[in-house]
């Protein structure tokens, strides 16, 4: 024990840099293990299922963010299985395009006032329009695009696109935006092996800046294409 000349008992000196540092790295592994731990829990996968189905509905659900960010788990934690995650986005996807056909064809495009926007409405003419050239080339195109995807989802029902057609169309385009998602997070995650953390909000500014990207590139070829 050391004592001071007064006989009291030596204080040990804080390093203020060393504390914040020691902050930091509990901070980062109690949420690392936050997300480890919800990761593997059986809830994450249906979570998954929830946040996309909705996105289909309700643009402003981060659907795409939700995908991005359990596929950097998936590859960071090795839970869930990254087939899985996939798999789940797709099928929601699916689930998702297919629930606003079906709005479209029972309720058409200009039952509620949000409808009959200006602007919602020159979407759904967009919309119609390119539905007629070729459903698949659209569609696809569209899973990518939040907005333009729930303005073609409810134009193709409510134009009464063929079910079949529609269907196998929405199919592929929803396992190609599934895995795309997906397999952006795992690589990030298997950048950024065993940080879970770090890796899931890398995973969720690329995906964010990727949509921003992607509705930046298609409002601009709107444009062009309205001169």
């Amino acid at each position: 024990m050391h004592l001071s000349p007064a006989g009291h008992r030596r204080v040990p000196r804080r390093f203020p840099v060393r504390a914040a540092f020691m902050c930091r790295w509990y901070a980062e592994g109690v949420i690392g293990d936050l997300l480890t731990s919800l990761a593997s829990s059986p809830w994450a996968l249906p979570a998954l299922f929830a946040l996309v189905f909705a996105d289909a509905v309700l643009v402003v659900v981060p659907g795409e963010v939700a995908v991005t960010a359990t596929g950097a788990l998936a590859a960071a934690t090795g839970t869930p299985p990254l087939a899985a995650v996939v798999a789940v986005a797709a099928v929601a996807a699916f689930c998702g395009d297919a629930l606003c056909y079906g709005v479209g064809r029972v309720a058409g495009v200009d039952r509620w006032r949000w409808m009959r926007h200006p602007r919602v409405r020159a979407t759904f003419a967009w919309a119609g329009t390119r539905l007629a050239r070729g459903t698949a080339t659209v569609v696809f195109t569209a899973r990518f695009i939040p907005f333009a995807r729930l303005a073609v989802n409810l134009t193709a029902g409510a134009t009464r696109v063929p079910p079949g057609r529609y269907f196998a169309a929405v199919a592929v385009a929803a396992t190609a935006w599934a895995v795309y998602q997906a397999v952006i997070g795992a690589a990030i995650g298997t950048l950024l092996p065993g940080n879970p953390a770090v890796a899931v909000i890398a995973s969720v500014v690329v995906a964010i800046t990727l949509g921003l990207v992607i509705d930046m590139a298609a409002a601009r070829l709107a444009g062009r294409r309205m001169r």
